[in-house]
């Protein structure tokens, strides 16, 4: 039954985005673009910087790629979740989906389906594509990746689902994106290592869940890590998931409830 909803959702919103053909083409140009604007920054670095990328190869292109790749997700976890609020409460389908068999959380992880898939889709692109301009992954643990980027998934989404509720509460002024969308890029890994971070600010580094999804998707798939090294990763992101996933459940489940009694529910 969960399977035909789901299914529903996604046809749904692939027929939605689809329908805007020229935005639909223009993302995907972006991803290319974007890659080979990092392939030539890549060339200029050297020097000091490289001491900083040996843990991952040393390769500065090859680590960007992958910083701006699966950075992505947590991109899409924190604005899929509350657009798809907002989207509902503007067209005023929010209320009656809710009170059908459907429970709320699943409503909202089934509506944030399709962002999901497409980014998992321009991930490929964007590996795809890395590839073809030299980086090298012919090292990389397949089965270790996977087990990240499930853990990095599930962090981010339960991110995401805390944000929506937060939406869902206050309108505006989510504390959650904003804390996350300031934080990750530099904080994160994404675009440099952490290690160039003075030591005090590495701290912030280790309390953000995309550190060690970065961290762990560059030691598998470019430097082929066995699932015992890539160990420390995993266990952090099974700590954040089991600590993430109940908290956005009862998160949202509270959210729900308190814009049912203020009768806020459809308000946007």
């Amino acid at each position: 039954m969960i399977c035909k909803k789901a299914f529903s959702f996604i046809r749904r919103d692939l027929v939605l985005a689809t329908s805007y053909k020229f935005e639909f083409f223009l993302r995907l140009f972006f991803i290319f673009f974007s890659i080979l604007t990092f392939y030539f920054v890549a060339k200029l670095v050297g020097g000091v910087g490289m001491a900083h990328l040996e843990p991952y190869g040393g390769d500065y292109f090859s680590f960007v790629l992958i910083g701006i790749a699966f950075s992505g997700y947590l991109m899409t976890a924190l604005r899929s979740f509350s657009e798809s609020i907002r989207g509902e409460q503007m067209m005023g389908t929010l209320e009656a989906m809710l009170v059908t068999p459907t429970s709320a959380s699943a409503i909202i992880t089934l509506s944030s389906l399709w962002n999901f898939i497409f980014t998992s889709f321009r991930v490929l692109m964007y590996l795809l594509i890395g590839i073809l301009l030299g980086v090298d992954m012919s090292n990389a643990n397949i089965i270790g990746a996977m087990a990240i980027l499930i853990l990095t998934i599930i962090c981010f989404g339960s991110i995401g689902i805390i944000s929506a509720s937060f939406i869902m509460t206050l309108k505006k002024g989510d504390p959650i994106n904003m804390f996350f969308m300031g934080t990750s890029e530099l904080f994160g890994g994404v675009l440099f290592p952490i290690t160039v971070l003075p030591e005090w600010l590495q701290t912030i580094s280790h309390i953000l869940p995309i550190t060690y999804s970065l961290s762990g998707m560059r030691h598998a798939l470019l430097q082929g890590y066995s699932l015992h090294a890539l160990a420390p990763e995993i266990i952090a992101l099974l700590v954040f998931s089991v600590v993430l996933v109940p908290s956005s459940l009862l998160a949202f489940r509270y959210a729900v409830n308190k814009a049912k009694v203020d009768g806020s529910l459809v308000q946007y």
